[in-house]
C-alpha cells in the first residue's frame, strides 16, 4: 500500500513522502491517526503542486537548520545524574534532559529532533544525533557525570 505521510515519522519518512507500508499498519494506525493519507493518482498531483509553490519555503528551513547545525558543532554538553558509587545512573539520560541542557546553552531545540541510539545508563562519553531536517544532521559529545 503507498501512503503519503502528513509528518516526520521514525524508520519510516519524512512529511510528504510517498512510502510503501503494509496494509494493516496504514489502514489500521496511520491513516486513523491523521499520520498518512492514501496516495492516489489524484493526491500525488495535489501533493506535486504543494511541494512545488512550498519550494522556496523549505530551502530557507533547510537553510537555517544548517545555521543552527554550524553553531552546534563546537557544542559540547555535560549533563549531571545521580548515581550509584558503582557509576550507574538511577534511571537514565534521555532526550528532556538533553534538550535542557541546551536550552542552559542558548539553543532551543526540540527533543523529538534529538536522536539517542544507546542507552544512556552510566557515567561517560556519548555521542548523541541531532536530525534538524531531513537532510541535516549534527553529531554532538555528551559527557554524562555524577552529581
Amino acid at each position: 500500500m503507498e501512503i503519503i505521510l502528513k509528518e516526520d515519522i521514525q524508520n519510516l519518512g519524512y512529511k510528504d513522502d510517498v512510502v510503501k507500508v503494509k496494509d494493516g499498519y496504514g489502514r489500521n494506525y496511520l491513516i486513523p491517526q491523521k499520520k498518512a493519507v492514501l496516495a492516489t493518482p489524484s493526491a500525488k498531483k495535489v501533493l506535486a503542486e504543494d511541494l512545488k509553490q512550498r519550494r522556496h519555503k523549505l530551502e530557507k528551513v533547510k537553510q537555517s537548520a544548517e545555521e543552527i547545525a554550524e553553531k552546534l558543532k563546537d557544542v559540547a554538553l555535560t549533563i549531571g545524574a545521580k548515581t550509584s558509587s558503582t557509576g550507574t545512573i538511577f534511571g537514565s539520560v534521555n532526550s528532556i534532559q538533553i534538550a535542557e541542557a541546551l536550552d542552559k546553552a542558548g539553543f532551543v531545540i526540540d527533543r523529538k529532533v534529538i536522536a539517542i541510539k544507546e542507552a544512556i545508563k552510566e557515567v561517560g562519553s556519548y555521542k548523541i544525533t541531532l536530525k534538524l531536517h531531513r537532510e541535516v544532521s549534527v553529531e554532538i559529545p555528551v559527557e554524562v557525570v555524577s552529581e
